[in-house]
């Protein structure tokens, strides 16, 4: 059997970094269900201590995902996770961001005018890529 998966990445700010990456990748994040929140903090399985409030809207505290614009068939969910401790070591795992026609250092620019950090150039054989860190300094590769 194959099953699905979402990516979820650890972030001291989750609401700031999923607005980030929906940008660097030209996807969307969740909405709130507002009435939803409301409903579980009425019914006692949530606290209004667990929320918060992003851009005018009542959120979960705990987490914020993003989805590609054509729907979860197109690609998997990434989720955002609150986490105590900020970002230490280099990732394990990062995501290879193929950016198509694009230009790779114009694409590489716009994210670190936007908070990204350069790290390196890369080139093996007839293949380039870009590594950088969002905000938070999470690992990222650009590539055609």
């Amino acid at each position: 059997m194959a099953y699905d998966f979402q990516v979820t990445i650890d972030s001291t700010d989750p609401h700031v970094l999923a607005d980030w990456w929906a940008d660097a990748l030209g996807w969307e994040v969740e909405p709130s269900d507002e009435a939803f929140i409301l409903k579980m903090v009425e019914q006692g399985q949530a606290s209004l201590d667990d929320t918060a409030t992003h851009r005018g809207a009542l959120v979960w505290k705990a987490g914020a995902a993003i989805r590609h614009p054509d729907g979860t068939d197109r690609a998997p969910r990434v989720l955002f996770q609150l986490v105590p401790e900020p970002k230490t070591v280099k990732n394990r795992v990062h995501l290879d961001v193929r950016i198509g026609t694009d230009g790779i250092d114009a694409v590489a620019e716009r994210l670190t005018a936007e908070g990204a950090t350069l790290l390196h150039h890369g080139k093996q054989g007839p293949y380039t890529w870009v590594t950088l860190a969002d905000p938070e300094g999470n690992e990222l590769c650009l590539s055609r």
